[in-house]
């Protein structure tokens, strides 16, 4: 447990100094929380809560306005991801060419036992898997699509992806 918390920390420590570096080189530009979040995303893999009032000061903005742009725009995660994303397509090119299917047989596949609803991801059991519903990712011309970690594939059957997951899980990928 002391681990756990000395881990997790570490990571708030990582967060907070890369908002501090974030507000300094954004904060004067127009628009800059978008970018901001971004760039702690992006460097932390989420957006912790120990940030939001450093931003909201920084912007001079409240805890709620930042709270509601990260609630807002489903790309930002709240929550340290799993060891893999994996993001499935649901728009409608997607749809029509067998998304929903794909999106059952991930389900299934990675062991989430509970559906994600729009913005919200389910996570497997041990952790080794997080599925998003996610709508587009810009691949509608090959539906159906999705995107593992930061890889996207197209044309994607049940089998496919279950070949994509036994790579990763062999360390392939």
């Amino acid at each position: 447990m002391q681990e756990t918390q000395q881990g997790a920390s570490r990571a708030g420590e990582h967060a907070e100094d890369v908002a501090a570096q974030a507000l300094a080189r954004w904060a004067d530009r127009p628009g800059p929380l978008l970018p901001i979040l971004h760039e702690i995303q992006e460097a932390v893999g989420y957006i912790p809560g120990e940030v939001v009032p450093q931003i909201a000061r920084g912007l001079n903005l409240s805890r709620a306005e930042v709270h509601g742009v990260i609630s807002y725009y489903h790309h930002f995660r709240t929550q340290a991801p799993a060891r893999h994303v994996i993001q499935v397509c649901r728009a409608e090119s997607c749809q029509a060419m067998g998304a929903e299917a794909l999106y059952e047989h991930v389900l299934q596949r990675t062991g989430c036992t509970q559906h994600a609803t729009a913005g919200h991801a389910c996570r497997s059991a041990d952790g080794a898997y997080q599925v998003e519903p996610v709508y587009c990712l810009g691949l509608c011309a090959a539906s159906p699509a999705l995107m593992i970690d930061q890889s996207l594939h197209a044309r994607i059957s049940p089998a496919r992806f279950d070949s994509l997951v036994e790579a990763l899980e062999e360390g392939k990928r």
